[in-house]
């Protein structure tokens, strides 16, 4: 992520330049989004350095959430930036200045090879993480974009057709804001603590109230801590003499085996009466009574 974000500054930088001497808004709206990338990796950065850093007893998971804080003010970012290029663009269109399509094609070109670099160094380091996922689609909207001020500024030369440039500015934005969609969505269902994509609560408390032994599942939470972090807890009622130790255990298991759960928090209690096991236990994500719980 370090090298990234040395190949998109230096380039920022050139595009900028670019852009104000060819007088090409999509070298500028390129700009403004190289720029969005390097404000998002630099807090990519910062946030993968305070999620290293160690858990208190005030904050008993450290600061891992800091990433998914940080895609969140990226995928913000993001929507701002599209909405300062359709602005732009609109005035472009009203009245379109000339625009030096010779510079604007070599500036382009020389930004698609730094964003191929750098979307290949962040491809090989993206896995779960949705901090780094979230700065990977930055640099490859950006390859994008600089595909198409290659194609304004061949155009331009080609054509004269200065109607290219804000076209591809906003061609550009609406790139933004699709790569802001997915990043915002996990960001906020992981801040919401909504059940992770891929795993079905309902499914998963069947399947834990079908475990011999096990008379009622409730009280069930799957959430995420951060990317490729999930954690679940539960109350499990057994029967009467039951060992609620060894169910525990093997609900665990289970747990890590099938649905790669393995931070679970069960809490095991014996029901006061016996029960009479039907083919599958109850599920329900009602806190149970606590009359009916024998407490040992």
């Amino acid at each position: 992520m370090a090298v990234a974000l040395a190949l998109t500054t230096t380039y920022t930088v050139a595009e900028v330049v670019g852009g104000l001497l060819t007088g090409s808004l999509a070298l500028l709206a390129d700009a403004g989004h190289m720029l969005s990338d390097d404000l998002s990796l630099g807090l990519a950065l910062g946030a993968m350095w305070l999620a290293d850093r160690p858990a208190t007893p005030e904050r008993s998971f450290g600061l891992r959430r800091a990433e998914i804080l940080a895609a969140l003010v990226n995928g913000v970012t993001l929507i701002a930036i599209a909405i300062w290029i359709f602005v732009e663009a609109a005035q472009r269109f009203r009245d379109p200045p000339e625009v030096l399509g010779g510079w604007m094609l070599g500036v382009a070109a020389i930004g698609l090879a730094v964003n191929i670099a750098a979307a290949w160094v962040l491809s090989r380091a993206q896995g779960e993480s949705l901090n780094t996922r979230a700065a990977f689609r930055h640099v490859l909207a950006d390859l994008l974009g600089s595909v198409g001020v290659i194609v304004a500024a061949v155009v331009i030369l080609v054509t004269g057709w200065l109607y290219a440039d804000p076209l591809i500015s906003v061609l550009i934005a609406l790139l933004v804001l699709a790569s802001s969609w997915s990043v915002l969505r996990d960001s906020v269902q992981i801040l919401l603590e909504a059940t992770p994509r891929g795993l079905d609560a309902e499914e998963i408390g069947r399947r834990m109230a079908g475990w011999p032994g096990v008379v009622e599942v409730h009280d069930l939470h799957i959430w995420t801590i951060t990317s490729g972090f999930p954690a679940l807890s539960a109350h499990i009622l057994v029967q009467p003499g039951d060992d609620c130790h060894a169910r525990r255990r093997e609900l665990e298991q289970m747990l890590e085996r099938e649905y790669r759960l393995d931070h679970t928090t069960l809490q095991v209690d014996h029901v006061a009466r016996p029960v009479q096991r039907l083919e599958v236990g109850r599920f329900t994500n009602r806190k149970h009574e606590d009359g009916h719980i024998n407490g040992d």
